[in-house]
């Protein structure tokens, strides 16, 4: 896979049961990259290290008055020069490479997780987790994954060379040969503990980044109580704290680094005062002592990737782990589905609730419980967050179609939709049937004034379909906000479209209006809104209330809340006390007119 050819047809199915396992499976899945990048650092590396026997014979020719060795020993020292150029130039593009499609394969896994999850994914996982896996802990990943093939050309090279100096000078190669291993294994018993505080410093930091998008949420909030002071006292500590442990964790690595320094330098001194010693009696060549003290020396550079890899993994680790986390989650129903893929029509019907949206209808639903009334949307669009029975749509069972068809048959808008960064355009640019046009769904969601706010943002658009929206929809209020959402949902003209109330944050006024628009808009198609506002019950051809998971009443407005109290205790925001006052003088009533009916008598 190259850079050109991203995004993955198939990203694959991860193997999502632990950090490791997740790092070897994509590693595995880039087999061909990853030899393509071994084979580069093997001529890069080899042709570094052969450097010093060049060096050593050119010595020893020059020692011997050869010119012919000499020649044919500057000869290699090129052919060496050109293998470095060449290893290291393609070696950095098939690495970078590797890093790229590996962090990119990872984001794609991501992407299709959350597009199968839906709103659930943020019930299970935070949002800022989930967002800090497809940033910061991609490239972390990816950073490992390339780094794997590097260190091994580099432990190959190691154990050639050594291999190479035992059999080109044995009194020398079994000095390097037996202090090698040990150089390179010297730091694993403090790679623990550097783990460990690496650890430590990411975790704080998360605190302390989490603490930060906290106050920058809220700080209109804050500055209206005071607060500011207390949570900039808060940030500070933990900042603070995040800076201690970076200081720990760096002293660790500084140590590892040391060690790395400190033992070739060992090393090579035991070599050199050994070869002296060698060479005053005679045993080896001036030639051969050059060559063994270069090739030592040499071998601090492949030996610097034995350090690199240890950080890659301590870094990656606990960033596959989080990534595995949110790839192993499931939804409580498959994907694929049972059935052909179809968008059927119908009747909408929750066996679970009994409720009953009928075909072509305005259905308004009453819930006293905004959690449940939340987790019945998402059911009816065919997410449900736990197994059981299937909504039916025109009976057929959601759970049986495939996932696409599913989410085209039925959109659910939840209570907090969230607004893309982009043009206006860009926005409302979603799948959609045709038949609702952009201008007929602003219009219906009333947002003439939105339009407007956003013009006056953006200076140099003149239309309002090219004015920019900020990250989220941050510089517009909450209930313009809520409008574009819900032009942007009136524009899908699903066959079934199920709000949770959309006008929540909106005025009377503007809420009357809009009530008017979706009942025009939507006419011959299926709507149900999650809502209490009169408002908006009142235009519906039907209202349910939902009453401890289960429909207890259906009617008109107006007929219940003359005929149920639990209706009109919701729907007017009745107080416990009101509503007994009030059941107790229709009882009074109901006694009173039983006593007429019996003087009567």
């Amino acid at each position: 896979m190259q850079i050109q050819d991203l995004p993955y047809p198939d990203p694959g199915v991860p193997d999502a049961r632990s950090g490791p396992r997740f790092l070897w499976w994509l590693w595995r899945n880039q087999l061909g990259g990853q030899l393509k990048s071994l084979g580069w650092g093997l001529l890069h590396f080899v042709s570094v290290s052969a450097l010093p026997f060049c060096v050593g014979l050119a010595v020893q020719a020059a020692v011997d008055r050869s010119g012919t060795r000499l020649a044919l020993t500057g000869g290699l020292m090129v052919l060496c020069g050109t293998g470095i150029a060449v290893g290291d130039t393609f070696l950095h593009r098939t690495a970078v490479t590797n890093w790229i499609t590996a962090a990119a394969r990872v984001q794609q896994l991501l992407a299709r997780k959350a597009a199968q999850l839906g709103s659930a994914l943020t019930r299970r996982v935070a949002a800022g987790e989930v967002v800090a896996v497809s940033t910061g802990d991609v490239e972390k990943i990816g950073w490992f994954v390339e780094a794997v093939s590097r260190f091994t050309a580099a432990a190959l090279t190691v154990l050639v060379v050594c291999v190479s100096l035992l059999v080109y000078q044995p009194a020398l190669g079994v000095v390097v040969a037996v202090g090698l291993p040990v150089v390179a294994l010297a730091v694993l018993p403090l790679l623990p503990r550097a783990t460990r505080r690496a650890d430590v410093q990411r975790e704080k930091a998360g605190r302390a980044t989490e603490l930060a998008s906290d106050t920058v949420a809220g700080l209109r909030v804050l500055r209206g109580i005071g607060g500011e002071e207390l949570f900039l006292d808060r940030y500070r500590r933990a900042s603070q704290e995040v800076r201690h442990a970076a200081v720990r964790s760096a002293r660790m690595w500084s140590l590892i680094s040391a060690v790395q320094v400190l033992l070739p330098g060992l090393l090579l001194i035991a070599v050199v005062w050994h070869g002296i010693g060698l060479a005053r009696q005679g045993r080896i060549t001036v030639g051969e002592l050059v060559t063994v003290y270069s090739a030592v020396m040499v071998l601090n550079y492949p030996l610097r990737h034995f350090e690199e890899i240890a950080m890659a993994y301590s870094f990656s680790r606990p960033s596959a782990q989080r990534a595995a986390r949110v790839l192993s989650l499931e939804r409580s129903t498959a994907t694929d589905g049972t059935r052909a893929a179809e968008v059927p029509g119908g009747d909408l019907y929750d066996p679970a609730t009994g409720l009953l949206a009928p075909a072509g209808r305005f259905t308004a639903v009453v819930c006293g419980d905004p959690d449940a009334a939340g987790r019945l949307a998402e059911r009816l669009g065919g997410h449900p967050t736990e197994p059981g029975r299937s909504v039916l749509l025109g009976g057929v069972p959601l759970d049986e179609l495939p996932l696409d068809s599913a989410r085209t048959a039925v959109l659910v808008q939840d209570k907090d939709p969230v607004l893309l960064s982009g043009t206006l355009r860009e926005l409302l640019d979603v799948p959609a049937s045709g038949a609702v046009r952009a201008e007929d769904a602003l219009a219906a969601a009333q947002c003439d004034d939105v339009l407007d706010a956003l013009v006056q943002g953006s200076l140099d658009a003149a239309d309002p379909m090219d004015a920019r929206i900020t990250e989220r929809g941050r510089s517009l209020s909450g209930g313009q906000r809520q409008r574009l959402a819900l032009a942007r949902s009136l524009i899908t003209d699903p066959e079934v479209l199920v709000l949770d109330e959309p006008t929540s944050a909106v005025d009377s006024h503007t809420e009357a209006r809009i009530a008017d628009g979706l009942r025009r808009l939507r006419s011959g198609r299926t709507t149900v809104v999650f809502t209490s506002s009169p408002l908006l019950l009142d235009r519906a051809d039907r209202v349910a209330l939902v009453h401890e998971g289960e429909v207890v009443a259906v009617g008109a407005h107006r007929e219940l809340v003359d005929g149920e109290p639990r209706y009109r205790a919701v729907v007017t925001r009745e107080t416990d006390d009101e509503l007994t006052a009030t059941g107790e003088g229709m009882l009074l009533d109901a006694l009173q007119e039983l006593e007429e009916i019996e003087e009567s008598a």
